[in-house]
This record gives structure tokens, C-alpha cells and sequence, in this order.
């Protein structure tokens, strides 16, 4: 079993940490040679033992953001309570800046709008309309920027656009809630800390947004189920204002779903009355119309009720309107 580990390991420090988390990619390289971390490591089940995952469970306990030897001896000596944490966790990326994408698309929606989020982690994508968006060209000039209507929030959401921009508007949310199957508590030390800890180091600014988020988010926290999507949420969406209009969204969440559960859900989520977005890869399912090429899209799908609108980065950071020219959008 310690093969596997090291296998993975390896490949992380190799193929995925380079140029994101120098930090990460010293700490994958010295799982993979050393036998002692790795037979902790094995007793993890496989589908909680990602790199990760498994370092920012480290990072929440304790463990200093310093070099492989310190990191080393800390696992070490926490090892019974990391392989528990990391067994009774999954990784929850929360990042409000997939947002940026989403903001043209929700701009097609007249309010006032209950928003519910299928996979809300911690909540930070609900909370479109208390954010400030930069939308910037490709060399960092801004061509656009939208604030909340009491001024700059202390969340910035500065996306790349690529292309002809598309209207925006901050729009109107008046109801909101999630489903997780581990919903987090903005409020709550340790699940801000789990938050926090699944930024890699190196990844500039994106801990101070996400921690400006939280605090958004715990000053008024929205409506959250435990459960699984496709078993919670008709019940949930029935409990919406009646005179909002329901929009769902699925913002990278989809690909944590079995292959079957999936289709079930989106074949759920088109019969449902409301509006249905989301950003998946392009592979993910074939709810697309027009139908895309994986092999020649770029980044991921933006979507509204299976209608392509935009190619995006998968954490928000870029996005391209692909949904013809502005003026002329469905």
C-alpha cells in the first residue's frame, strides 16, 4: 500500500504542485522517499489520502509552514489524530472568486433572486452581491468594475476577460442556502482554519480573500442542510420565496458525484422550477447546448440551463464570453 502512496506522491510533486506551491512540492517529494511518512500515510483510506488534502489537515492541526524535515516530525508525532481528521474529511474548496464568471450569467436573471448552491462548503459563493468585482484585460487593465450598493466590500474579485464582455449587475438575492454533505460554519475557528488551510502556500492573496469571505458570510450566515444533494434538494428548493425566482448553481461540485448520482441530479435540476448554472469540464456530462468539443475548450464550461455561455478558468481567475456577441445573448 505504501507503493501507491509514494506513487501519488510522487506524480503530485512532479506534475501538479510545480509553479503553484513550492512548499507543497518539497513536502509530495519527501512523502514519496520516505518510508516512515508514507506507512502513516497508508492508513488513510485511499479516497481521504490525497496530498491536498492530507496537508491541509496538517496545517489545521499545527504543522509549520516550513520545510520537509519540520513537517515531517510534526505528522510524526500527531499521527493517530492526522489519519483521523483526514479519514473524516474531503477537500471543500470554497474559492468567491468563481464567482466572476458566474456574475454575467446571474446578470441574465431578473430578481429578486433565492440563490441555493448544491455542494456550499462553507457558503462563499452565495454571497454574490457582497463582493467587489475588477474585471481586467489580459494585461492587467481594468475595464470594468462593479461594488456592492453600500460601497467596496472587503472581498475583491479580480477576473481576467478574455474577449468582448457581456453586461454585468450585481444582482438582487434575497433568500439563501446550501447543501454540503459537510457543511461549515463560517463562524467556527476550526472550519475557518480547514478553509484556509486548502489554499496552497504560494497562492497569493487568495487566503486573505477567502478569510475577508468568511467573515461575510458569518456576520449573516444562509440557510444550510446537511445531506446529499439529490435526496435534499426539492425539499429545500420548495422552502424558497415564492416570489423569487429560484437559481440553483452546481460551481465546480458535479465531478465530486458518482457518474450515475450525477445525471440523476442534473436530470433533477432541469425538471425543477428554477434556473440552473454551473461550471464543470467540459467531459463532465453532455447537458450542453450547444454541445461542446473537450478536446478543444478551453478551461471549463459556464452554463445556464445547459446553454453555453462562457469558457473560465476553474477557480474564476479568467473567463471568455462564448455565447455570441453580447447584445444579441438569449
Amino acid at each position: 500500500m505504501t507503493d501507491a502512496v509514494r506513487e501519488r506522491y510522487d506524480r503530485f510533486a512532479r506534475e501538479e504542485a510545480p509553479g503553484r506551491s513550492a512548499l507543497y512540492e518539497e513536502w509530495a517529494a519527501g512523502v514519496a522517499a520516505d518510508s516512515d511518512v508514507r506507512a502513516v500515510l497508508a492508513r488513510i483510506p485511499d479516497t481521504r489520502r490525497q496530498p491536498p488534502l492530507v496537508f491541509a489537515v496538517t496545517r489545521m492541526l499545527g504543522a509549520p509552514l516550513e520545510g520537509f524535515e519540520k513537517w515531517r516530525a510534526f505528522l510524526l508525532a500527531h499521527s493517530d489524530e492526522i489519519v483521523a481528521e483526514c479519514s473524516a474529511r474531503r477537500v471543500q474548496t470554497n474559492e468567491p472568486l468563481r464567482l466572476a464568471p458566474l456574475l454575467p450569467v446571474l446578470s441574465e436573471i431578473a430578481g429578486p433572486i433565492a440563490l441555493l448552491e448544491l455542494g456550499a462548503s462553507g457558503g462563499l459563493c452565495l454571497y454574490p452581491d457582497r463582493y467587489s468585482y475588477r474585471f481586467v484585460d489580459t494585461d492587467g487593465t481594468l475595464r470594468a468594475a462593479l461594488d456592492p450598493d453600500g460601497g467596496p466590500s472587503e472581498v475583491v474579485l479580480t477576473s481576467e476577460v478574455r474577449g468582448p464582455r457581456p453586461p454585468v449587475r450585481m444582482p438582487q438575492i434575497v433568500w439563501r442556502a446550501g447543501i454540503d454533505l459537510d457543511p461549515l460554519d463560517a463562524g467556527d475557528p476550526r472550519d475557518r482554519a480547514w478553509l484556509q488551510g486548502l489554499v496552497w502556500p504560494g497562492e497569493t492573496g487568495r487566503e486573505a480573500r477567502i478569510a475577508a469571505a468568511l467573515d461575510i458570510v458569518a456576520a449573516d450566515p444562509p440557510r444550510m442542510v446537511r445531506g446529499d444533494a439529490g435526496a435534499e434538494v426539492a425539499a429545500l428548493a420548495a422552502s424558497a420565496p415564492p416570489d423569487a425566482t429560484l437559481v440553483i448553481t452546481t460551481p465546480g461540485v458535479l465531478a465530486h458525484i458518482p457518474w450515475a448520482s450525477r445525471h440523476a441530479l442534473i436530470a433533477q435540476l432541469q425538471h425543477l422550477p428554477a434556473r440552473w448554472i454551473t461550471i464543470d469540464t467540459p467531459a463532465l456530462h453532455d447537458a450542453w447546448h450547444p454541445p461542446v468539443d473537450a478536446d478543444t475548450w478551453p478551461g471549463f464550461v459556464v452554463a445556464i440551463d445547459g446553454k453555453v455561455r462562457a469558457a473560465a478558468d476553474p477557480l474564476g481567475r479568467w473567463w471568455e464570453w462564448r455565447a455570441g456577441s453580447p447584445e444579441n445573448r438569449p
